[in-house]
């Protein structure tokens, strides 16, 4: 296991706490061959041996089930309380397999997400928005999003080539097997590790905003489609460059742990200092705002956000 956080679970006769804001917590904990539940009102991972290590599972925004990981109903219900998204992923992290909603979607955003995905000119304005995030500068102009997107993918191939020579890393191309993790070699490992870190972050940051993780822009037909382009945001100044600077000890023999582990305990770091699960929500707005369609308002009788701003957590959450 990997990561930390702050408060966590209820005990015996006290009230439940009120969730931490999602920017304010730590990003994520891997957990692996443990049964994960509660006890004494604590959060707890037990392993083989019955030795139980506690999770402060309201202080962070994503818990990963990695093989092995067994968690119990009373668990699952005690994390969507506290607002924390539980995925189960694979080895590694590189495959998702399944994701629990931290709380209900704000349906007005989800309408207005949809709304803007379904109009081409509004789709194409995110998406014109998204590229200049990233990469600084205005697209090309007349550009479609298919040629667009074929744009990107040159210069995130380019800005691989780049970071790999700056740490001295063995670097041919992107590759890997989902289904064969050991086949691939060490820098695309630690890049799917890392990629895995950021996107489990993203995802807990769209849903606990109240969006669609799969209504995507530039990227579509995936269930995680639009957490790919927020993550997308953020990829090459963050994740990338801890992926290639791990590589390049794990290639000198430098490494005393899997460099999986040490890409991931890289990312929670490099998360923590740069505080970027305080900055993905309100980027996620910006975004879409620049689709220039008019945000929906939600219906009289619509349920408001279970944690008003300026008490406790964020809006789209359900205790």
């Amino acid at each position: 296991m990997s990561g930390n956080g702050g408060k966590s679970g209820t005990m015996p006769g006290l009230p439940p706490p009120k969730p931490i804001p999602l920017k304010e917590r730590a990003a994520m904990v891997f957990v692996e061959r443990a049964q994960i539940d509660v006890k004494d009102g604590a959060f707890v991972a037990i392993d083989a041996e019955g030795t139980r290590t506690h999770i402060p599972i309201g202080g962070i925004a994503c818990l990963m089930l990695e093989p092995g990981a067994r968690i119990s109903h009373a668990a699952v219900a005690l994390a969507a309380q506290a607002g924390t998204l539980v995925t189960w992923v694979g080895e590694g992290g590189v495959r998702l397999y399944s994701a629990g909603q931290p709380g209900g979607a704000r349906a007005d955003r989800l309408l207005w997400q949809a709304r803007l995905a379904l109009d081409d000119t509004a789709r194409l304005r995110v998406v014109r928005q998204m590229y200049a995030m990233r990469f600084g500068e205005d697209p090309p102009a007349r550009r479609s999003i298919d040629q667009l997107r074929g744009i990107e993918g040159q210069r995130v191939r380019r800005a691989y080539e780049l970071i790999a020579k700056q740490h001295r890393v063995d670097w041919k191309r992107r590759k890997y097997n989902p289904g064969d993790w050991g086949s691939a070699d060490i820098a695309n490992r630690c890049l799917s590790a890392a990629t895995s870190c950021l996107h489990g972050l993203s995802e807990a940051a769209v849903l606990a905003a109240g969006y669609a993780p799969a209504i995507g822009f530039l990227h579509t037909g995936k269930p995680r489609s639009f957490v790919y382009d927020i993550a997308d945001l953020y990829k090459l100044d963050t994740v990338v460059p801890e992926a290639f600077r791990v590589a390049a000890k794990a290639q000198k023999g430098q490494l005393d742990m899997p460099p999986e582990r040490a890409v991931r305990l890289a990312c929670r770091d490099v998360f923590r200092s740069s505080g970027l699960l305080a900055k993905i929500i309100p980027r996620i707005e910006e975004v879409l705002s620049a689709g220039n369609l008019p945000k929906p308002a939600p219906p009289p009788e619509a349920l408001g956000p279970a944690f008003r701003e300026g008490t406790s957590g964020d809006d789209g959450h359900r205790g």
